[in-house]
Formats: C-alpha cells, sequence, structure tokens
C-alpha cells in the first residue's frame, strides 16, 4: 500500500470519528423526521397531481360517452326523418367517440388504480413519519436517562476520588488556624488593654461554684467528707446532749496535742459518756 493511499485511508477514519462522536441522536432524529416529512409533501404533491389526471381522464370518458350518446340521438333523428345516408353517417361519428370513449374509460381504471395504491402508499408513509414521532419522544427520553444516569456515575466517581476529602480537611484545618488566631488576638487585646486580671477575676466568681458543691455532696455520700472546723464544728455537736461541752475540751485538748482534723472526727464518734464512767471508777 503506498503512502497516499494510507493517507487517504487515515483522513477518512479520522473525518468518520469525528463525524461519530460529533452525531447527537437527538439532533439526528430532529433532522431524519424532517427529511420523512418533506418526503411526505412531495408524496402528497405526486398523488394529488395523479388524482387530478384520474379526474381528467374520468371526465373526457364522460365527454365522449355524453357525444356518442348524442349522435345516436341524431341518427335516430336522420331515421325517422327517413334519410337513411345522414343517419350512417351519425351512426359512424358515434362509432368514434365510443372507441375514444373506451379509450378514456382503460386509462380512467388504471389511474384510478393506481392512485389508490398512491393513497395507501401515502397513508402508509404518514403512518411511518408518525410512529417515528413517538420512538424520537422515547429515543430522547431514554437518551436523557442515560445522560442523567451518566452523570450521576461522574459525580460518584469524583466523590471516589480522596481529593475532594483531602480538600473538606485542608479547609477545616485553615478553618481551625482562623479560629486559633482569632482567639490569640483577642487574648492580645486584652492584655494591651488591662482588662486580663478583671476577666480573671470574673471567670473565678463565674466558675467553680456548682463543681465543688456537687464534689462536696459527693464526698458526703462516700463518708470522707473533712470534719468542719471552728463554728462549723459547734453545729456539728450541736445535736447530741452533753457532747457539745465535750467534743471543745476534747477539740482544744487536740489542737495541744497536735492532733489532725481526722483525729478529732474520731474523738467526736466516740461514746463519750462510757469514757467518763472510767474514769470516775479509777478515781
Amino acid at each position: 500500500m503506498g503512502i497516499f493511499s494510507r493517507l487517504g485511508t487515515l483522513i477518512k477514519s479520522n473525518i468518520n470519528d469525528l463525524i461519530t462522536k460529533a452525531e447527537d441522536p437527538e439532533k439526528m432524529l430532529g433532522q431524519v423526521l424532517l427529511e420523512m416529512q418533506q418526503q411526505l409533501v412531495e408524496a402528497k404533491k405526486a398523488v394529488a397531481v395523479a388524482i387530478a389526471d384520474e379526474k381528467k381522464l374520468q371526465k373526457q370518458y364522460v365527454a365522449e360517452t355524453d357525444k356518442s350518446k348524442e349522435w345516436e340521438r341524431k341518427a335516430m333523428v336522420a331515421v325517422r326523418a327517413g334519410d337513411d345516408g345522414l343517419a350512417r353517417q351519425a351512426l359512424s361519428r358515434k362509432q368514434e367517440h365510443e372507441t375514444i370513449a373506451t379509450q378514456f374509460q382503460t386509462q380512467w381504471l388504471q389511474q384510478k388504480a393506481a392512485v389508490e395504491k398512491l393513497k395507501d402508499a401515502l397513508r402508509l408513509l404518514n403512518n411511518k413519519i408518525e410512529e417515528a414521532k413517538r420512538k424520537k419522544n422515547i429515543l430522547i427520553a431514554r437518551k436523557k436517562r442515560a445522560e442523567a444516569q451518566q452523570q450521576i456515575a461522574n459525580t460518584m466517581q469524583g466523590l471516589g476520588d480522596t481529593s475532594a476529602f483531602d480538600t473538606f480537611d485542608r479547609m477545616a484545618e485553615r478553618i481551625q488556624l482562623m479560629e486559633a488566631e482569632a482567639e490569640a488576638g483577642a487574648e492580645l487585646a486584652g492584655e494591651l488593654s488591662g482588662d486580663t486580671l478583671e476577666s480573671k477575676f470574673h471567670a473565678l466568681e463565674a466558675g467553680g461554684g456548682a463543681e465543688d458543691d456537687a464534689l462536696a455532696e459527693l464526698k458526703s455520700k462516700m463518708g470522707m467528707l473533712e470534719a468542719p472546723k471552728g463554728g462549723d464544728a459547734k453545729q456539728l455537736g450541736a445535736g447530741v446532749p452533753g457532747k457539745e461541752d465535750k467534743a471543745s475540751d476534747i477539740g482544744s485538748g487536740a489542737s495541744m496535742g497536735g492532733l489532725t482534723a481526722e483525729d478529732l472526727k474520731e474523738l467526736e464518734d466516740l461514746d463519750l459518756s462510757e469514757l467518763d464512767t472510767k474514769e470516775a471508777k479509777k478515781a
């Protein structure tokens, strides 16, 4: 194969590939339907011409038949008049018109049959075009559905790529950095304006109270609450008769002896009445 023939084959293949890719089903179907509509119009014109010819032949046949009948009537008039020669001439003219009428009749019947076939073909063509229109709508709907499915598939494929999620992570880190910079800027602005100390006191007054109360309640349930000091110790002993003074005496002695608050708690829990009885017996 020569270089020019190979080059020609390559050019043709590329052109065919470009044409195939450029073919839009919707546009192609629309163009085909347009051409079919034009063919239908031309077919209707041809059938109309054929019908006109049929009507013309029919009229000519009827006209020749009427002339034949008219010459027959004239021949009868000549016979009544006793002029046989004139009657023969009239019958001869009648025969000529009958022959012509027979020819027109033959042509008319043939044309009529042809027109019926053309009408059937025209109806078939019209039905085909209507069917093509319905198929076009169905095919276009299928095309759009396929395009939507392809779009969804492409979108899902794009979501399957980690680059999109990497972008989300990168943007999240960037937003976190912006938030940190904003907090740092606000803190720096507070220090420069001298409001840092006041803000700390506000935070100290606002926070921690509810948590401390909950922690104290939990320790009380667990029996781990430390003994109250000072006036609170008197309030704890106030509910037991005779224990208040003894607890105070013991507390003062314990404080002198270096007892801790836990030791004081244990002394409060002792039965002091038994201790007094034992000391009385010794005395």
